[in-house]
């Protein structure tokens, strides 16, 4: 399997959690998560259907500013962002 395709489903509940936790806690202030919360939700899909991911990245970086952590979040947004960025970097490897 490749690798990103395992990365995504090893952490797929982990991942899917803190998409729409950042989503209620981090929404007003940084309304940006929700598409960050969408974006992986077809990040996901498309990886379950075997479809290339290499859009679906380059919009997570764009909406992110390519996974720029904002001073004022929490721990679980930072590692929302930083397994996101893993996942991008092993399908860029890819």
């Amino acid at each position: 399997m490749n690798p990103v395709k395992t990365y995504l489903a090893d952490h797929a509940d982990r991942l899917d959690f803190y998409t729409q936790a950042i989503t209620n806690a981090h929404g007003a202030h940084h309304p940006e998560v929700f598409a960050v919360r969408d974006q992986y939700i077809q990040l996901r899909a498309d990886s379950a259907n075997d479809r290339q991911l290499t859009d679906n990245f380059a919009q997570l970086r764009a909406t992110t500013h390519d996974y720029a952590i904002p001073n004022d979040v929490c721990p679980v947004f930072k590692a929302t962002y930083h397994m996101l960025a893993k996942a991008d970097a092993l399908n860029a490897q890819a």
